[in-house]
């Protein structure tokens, strides 16, 4: 399906040995598929292999209904490992494809399971769906939330399964918490505070370089600006370029927003969002804040979301002594008759407003949420799914309104106080975020944050009327012939 050309690999013996391994790989058949039944198999691709990818392919070898029929990455110097992977698993090599529009001309191709940089997860998304797959894209579903909404759209308009790579979602023990949390015995929840406390250290300085051999940069790109090529925008550290990520907001912590908003029960969009961040701490190449507290307002709740990368210790309720409750990337749902934690993804406590325990909730594996894709796939219902398009969308949404809300803020002195008004658990977080700040040896005296414009959304129109700046972030000037287009 892909000629590769020997001369990119001279003088690389590595390489070489790499260009010999793909030579054998077998190509894709063109066969039209029938309508499935429950035993059929369903041939699925896996697009990008590196780092979560890899975990899609564990997850579907062990799955004796799929078969892996190709994997698709731009680098050709990563395919190795689910290569092997795959063949150790079943004793057949899948086909190799190095352009995932190449891939979506395979009618044979049932499902595509999406695991690329997410400036390509929508566009990847609705491409698939237009030529008749099935999707499962990882989170977030989005770059921008003008492309989310179109990978809704595609996937109800061409009627394909699109499930989303939220895992908590189909994990037992979360399940029955959020519903416990809905059944009212904690009574109205008045706050969900989320958090990403992970440790991001600087990814430092670095010229722009070459493009390794088995590169295709331009497809790498995509829809993204055309730029040189730099190492520290590459591989993993995408994540910190608005070109490319979304910043840990949008990583990591998409998890524990689609969670705070899951318990909740808000399937909208917030009224309004509000930033205050920076990347702080030291100096790098580095875009995207390391340190962060976004607010949505949804009228009578709200969700307050904090982001830290350097050294921290966990966040502790005043009102939940067991160390258990304590969260470093979880939840906190503060309710007007106790709380909710989720220190992690498939486990959640509740205490009473004392901090007593009232019950714990656990159970789930990565595998229950894969297994629902290929399950709403057999029984063609979409309605099924754990994790749709549309949830997928209204969480990312939230997070890349508060990067808007940074993008278009203002330098602010930290010693400024009470940045959030009178919004008291919002200023409490930000007390807490300049201590952190300064046990962590940042001059307050000396250094600035971001306060970012409040964002009023219009929820109906998914707009943000009356502010131009902020509105021509909701989407982004796409690189031709990489179009999210308006219409799907």
């Amino acid at each position: 399906m892909t000629q590769f050309s020997r001369r990119q690999f001279l003088g690389n013996s590595a390489l070489a040995a790499a260009a010999a391994a793909v030579s054998s790989i077998p190509v894709l058949g063109s066969e039209l598929r029938r309508p499935y039944g429950a035993n059929d198999r369903l041939r699925i691709a896996v697009i990008g292999v590196k780092g979560r990818g890899l975990e899609h392919v564990s997850q579907w070898v062990k799955m004796p209904d799929v078969e892996i029929a190709a994997i698709c990455d731009i680098d050709e110097n990563q395919i190795f490992g689910a290569m092997d992977r795959i063949e150790k698993a079943t004793g057949k090599k899948p086909a190799y494809v190095k352009d995932l529009r190449k891939l979506y001309e395979d009618k044979s191709i049932d499902a595509v399971s999406v695991a690329t940089c997410n400036h390509w997860h929508s566009l990847a998304g609705v491409w698939a769906v237009q030529a008749g797959k099935n999707v499962y894209v990882e989170k977030p579903i989005s770059h921008n939330v003008f492309e989310g909404r179109r990978l809704v759209e595609a996937g109800k308009k061409y009627n394909k399964v699109v499930a989303v790579g939220t895992q908590c979602r189909s994990m037992k023990g979360m399940r029955e918490a959020i519903s416990f949390l809905h059944s009212g015995r904690l009574g109205k929840v008045k706050i969900a505070r989320g958090f990403c406390y992970k440790s991001r250290k600087s990814i430092g300085k670095k010229p722009n370089g070459t493009v390794a051999p088995g590169v295709d940069f331009d497809i790498w790109l995509g829809p993204a600006p055309e730029r040189p090529f730099n190492p520290n925008r590459f591989h993993y550290n995408w994540h910190w370029f608005w070109d490319t990520g979304n910043g840990d907001l949008g990583n990591q912590g998409v998890h524990q927003v689609d969670i705070a908003r899951w318990g909740l029960n808000k399937n909208e969009h917030p009224l309004s969002t509000i930033s205050v961040g920076g990347r702080l701490g030291y100096e790098d190449d580095g875009e995207t804040p390391n340190t962060q507290i976004s607010v949505q307002d949804y009228g009578d709740a709200q969700l307050i979301f904090e982001v830290r990368g350097l050294d921290t210790d966990a966040y502790k309720d005043k009102a939940i002594a067991d160390k258990a409750g304590h969260v470093k990337i979880g939840d906190v749902f503060e309710c007007t008759d106790g709380y909710m934690v989720v220190p992690t993804y498939s486990s959640a406590i509740a205490y009473s407003p004392k901090g007593e325990l009232i019950q714990r909730f656990a159970g789930g594996e990565d595998s229950a949420h894969f297994r629902n894709f290929i399950e709403a796939i057999k029984s063609n219902k979409p309605e099924s799914l754990n994790a749709p398009a549309i949830d997928g969308h209204l969480s990312a949404a939230a997070c890349h309104l508060a990067n808007i809300s940074h993008r278009v803020g203002e330098a602010k002195a930290l010693s400024t106080e009470d940045p959030f008004g009178k919004n008291e658990a919002a200023n409490e977080s930000y007390h807490r975020f300049r201590d952190h700040l300064k046990e962590n040896g940042v001059d307050l005296a000396k250094t600035s944050f971001t306060m970012g414009r409040e964002l009023k959304f219009d929820t109906k129109t998914e707009t943000i009327p009356g502010d131009v700046e902020a509105s021509k972030l909701l989407t982004r000037e796409y690189r031709k012939p990489y179009v999210v287009p308006e219409n799907v």
